[in-house]
């Protein structure tokens, strides 16, 4: 179990923030979702994202790098649709 999910979460949101003017020049975002018990981010992509052909490259070039450089103890990063 997570310590401290709620310092965790803030951790990630704060790595997210040099890569989310990125995603807003194209018209999209990206929303942190939770964080499992195994360490997992799990993300939800706004607007153009959703549906943008490369979205697969920047979730592991730049959205999983980034978290995982600034928070080590983060083991992967993974995309879940609106429903969840």
């Amino acid at each position: 179990m997570i310590t401290n999910k709620p310092l965790l979460l803030e951790r990630v949101d704060q790595a997210l923030t040099g890569i989310r003017p990125h995603l807003a020049a194209d018209g999209g975002n990206i929303e942190v979702v939770d964080i499992t018990d195994d360490m997992c981010v799990l993300v939800k992509w706004i607007g153009t994202c959703e549906t943008c052909s490369m979205s697969a490259m920047t979730m592991k070039a730049g959205i999983e790098f980034t978290i995982k450089s600034a928070i080590p103890e983060i083991k992967s990063v993974q995309a879940v649709n609106g429903d969840n």
